[in-house]
């Protein structure tokens, strides 16, 4: 008998357990050990952007000029001038600590009400947030004894420290919170502990030794900081739905009178043929982010390509060596309000999806008609969707003491806490012309030995002001000077990295959606198939885009999740939205269809095969998309804007991907297209098929699983 490789792969690995097991656990700590000992290595502000701020930023890393971190300090009095006392306080404290350099004398404000001290942090500015405590415990020194006054701290390095300490925290409640919400709904899903812990153990391992990997290969590639977060995000979610959907249908064998040998071999052929093909889809789609021409999309395709890979390849080997071994001790720990089965098997599933689908098969259009229209309506507030890289004071929110100070320091001083920086490199930065246009500017800063000069300039009217300056000073000034000029900052920066987005999210988006139609034509062999799987993912796509923008850019029900608007969508999150659905929703997708289209192989018309294929897998993708939906969800409690928006956005996709689009969508449409489902082009017909349906029965006398040693 011929077999496919997910179910050559398990059948060895049910004979061959310990040694399955055994390399898994040596694998994950190498890989962790390792990993952990070589670091992280984060990328620089000029690798993480683009244009010409990138330009500026590779300038001064070139010439070795690498900016440190700039701090303001606002104090605010009732009357004019009552502010000097503290102020001299707050400075010679800041000078006794031995950390700052050039450290400037208040400046008073317009009103005369406040007073602003600038100054910088010594050393590397990327390791400012490391150094910067015993400057915050200066400043809060003197707040404590002049309760007479308002003292404001915003800058690179008391920012980065509090993100540091942010991100750290959040991640331990994202892990210790996500962990127990999907222990607990596989209890439900089975209703044993060791069934429920099998899943979540497996996909805890895959995600350590992803992130072990990973720490490695940022030595080559270079990551964002919250890379790490987003690969937890997925490992631990995809991990427990690979198992998820391998167990079901092995205990779904048991409980229609299979062997165990037969039903790990069934599981394996089916379900982790299924797996192999998911998790082949969602990699190949992630690999669309390189085309993006931001390292930061490169980092977040390399991890979960990595973490998706490992959570697979743990799937089709550890766990039918696993399943193997336990045998009927799968449902050990049984929880008897929970456990309505018998002791070898699975109650029925499909109660709750033979109810939803009787309706929709017994009028296809109505309901497809009805779903597009509540996608659609969903989606209606994506249309004006706005994009920017959220600064630091929108991140956390406008009631965060963060927030607070960047606006009063605004407020008083606008332009102060985000200048630009126009940054200059000329053969000679000494010549006639070069110095008489940078007498044009204030604040300039030059590094006579690096033929290199700094230009700090205020922004008060953000993008506005960074496009004159950019359209009409910097031209003018240094335009026939032979002189390189650049512009880089917050402002320009974001400006900057929303241009590239929209450059790059064309040849990803064509990247994607030709990979999973190719994917799906040879899996399915049905081109058909093929199209409508990418109209719904578009579908949910453009749903979930509705869905933040409404929530997170105007504000339409944040304060229920204990956010707010912030009038933009975090610039990275569409394309990263994009291309993480485009391979989630396949994990549903080939599941679902592959036990429709093994319906349909073993002789039924269309509509029982679609009756059937649903109803079986019901059970499997309800829970797979609880456990999917909780863990986003728990990012979208998280501190930051844009873990808040990437947790929503990939929750409101998975939940209207596993009800609407599979349990409603989907049987609807493949109804009404009825035997044009199955139609194979002419060039794939004669290439082999893929197997959709069980293989056949054991020969008499073959080992059964849990006797092999």
């Amino acid at each position: 008998m011929r077999r496919n490789l997910a179910a050559s792969i398990g059948v060895w690995s049910a004979h061959h357990r310990k040694t399955a097991v055994l390399g898994w656990l040596l694998f994950v700590v190498l890989a962790t050990g390792i990993g952990g000992a070589s670091g992280m290595v984060e990328m620089s502000e000029s690798e993480n952007g683009a244009g010409d701020s990138a330009r500026a930023e590779r300038i001064l890393d070139d010439a070795g000029l690498s900016h440190p971190a700039g701090e303001l300090v606002m104090v605010s009095a009732a009357r004019a001038g009552d502010w000097r006392t503290a102020a001299g306080e707050i400075t010679a404290a800041l000078g006794g600590t031995g950390e700052v350099r050039n450290l400037a004398a208040p400046v008073p404000s317009k009103d005369g009400k406040d007073a602003l001290i600038t100054f910088e942090m010594k050393g590397d500015a990327a390791t400012s947030a490391d150094r910067v405590q015993p400057v915050l415990d200066a400043v809060s020194g003197v707040r404590e004894r002049h309760s007479d006054v308002e003292i404001h701290q915003f800058g690179e390095a008391s920012a980065g420290k509090w993100l540091g300490d942010l991100l750290s925290e959040d991640f331990r409640k994202a892990e210790f919170t996500a962990v127990p919400l999907a222990l607990g709904i596989l209890l439900v899903a089975f209703g044993a502990v060791v069934a429920a812990l099998l899943p979540v153990g497996l996909a805890l391992t895959a995600c350590m030794a992803a992130f072990g990997l990973l720490s490695l290969a940022s030595h080559q590639l270079h990551l964002f900081q919250t890379t790490y977060s987003v690969m937890f995000l997925m490992g631990f979610a995809v991990g427990v739905d690979y198992c998820l959907f391998y167990l079901r249908r092995e205990r779904d064998e048991r409980a229609a009178g299979r062997d165990a040998e037969t039903a790990l071999r069934i599981a394996a052929a089916t379900s982790g043929r299924a797996v192999l093909v998911s998790g082949l889809t969602v990699m190949v789609a992630m690999a669309g982010m390189f085309l993006s021409g931001l390292l930061l999309f490169k980092g977040f395709a390399l991890a979960t390509i990595i973490v998706v890979f490992i959570a697979m390849l743990g799937s089709v080997t550890v766990l039918p060596a696993l399943l193997s071994w336990l045998g009927d001790r799968i449902d050990a720990g049984r929880v008897p309000l929970l456990n309505g089965r018998g002791k070898r098997g699975t109650k029925a599933s499909g109660g709750i999806a033979g109810r939803v689908l009787r309706p929709v098969l017994a009028a296809p259009k109505v309901f497809a008609v009805a779903a597009v229209l509540v996608l659609l309506a969903l989606a209606a507030p994506a249309l004006g969707m706005k994009t920017e890289q959220l600064g630091l004071e929108k991140q956390f929110g406008s009631d965060s003491q963060l927030a607070i100070d960047y606006e009063r320091i605004s407020d008083s001083f606008p332009g102060g806490p985000a200048p630009a920086l126009v940054v200059v490199r000329a053969d000679d930065i000494g010549a006639p012309e070069i110095r008489t246009a940078l007498a044009s500017f204030d604040r300039v800063t030059v590094s006579a030995a690096q033929n290199v000069a700094e230009i700090e300039v205020p922004l008060p009217g953000g993008k506005e002001d960074l496009a004159e300056l950019r359209e009409r000073r910097v031209p003018d000034a240094f335009g026939g000077t032979g002189a390189e000029a650049y512009v880089t900052g917050e402002v320009a920066s974001s400006a900057d990295f929303n241009d590239q987005l929209k450059r790059g999210i064309v040849p990803v988006f064509a990247f994607i959606t030709a990979i999973t139609f190719l994917l799906m034509l040879f899996c399915f062999r049905s081109y058909v198939i093929a199209v409508t799987s990418i109209l719904l993912n578009l579908l949910s796509v453009a749903a979930a885009y509705g869905v933040m923008t409404a929530v997170f850019q105007h504000g339409w029900g944040a304060e229920l999740i204990g956010s707010e608007g912030v009038g933009a969508i975090e610039s990275w999150m569409p394309l990263f939205v994009l291309v993480v659905l485009f391979g989630l929703s396949m994990d549903y997708h080939v599941f679902v269809v592959s036990r429709i289209r093994e319906a349909r192989d073993s002789g039924l018309d269309t509509r029982s095969a679609i009756d059937m294929g649903i109803r079986r897998t019901a059970g499997a993708v309800t829970g797979a998309a609880a456990i999917m939906v909780a863990v986003f969800a728990v990012f979208g409690t998280l501190s930051m804007q844009d873990m808040q928006q990437m947790g929503v956005g990939l929750a409101v996709a998975v939940l209207l991907d596993a009800t609407v689009v599979r349990m409603v969508l989907l049987p609807s449409v493949m109804l009404l297209l009825g035997e044009r489902n199955w139609r194979v082009p002419r060039g794939l017909s004669r290439l082999p098929g893929l197997e959709h349906s069980e293989p056949a029965e054991p020969a008499a006398g073959q080992v059964t699983a849990g006797a092999r040693g």
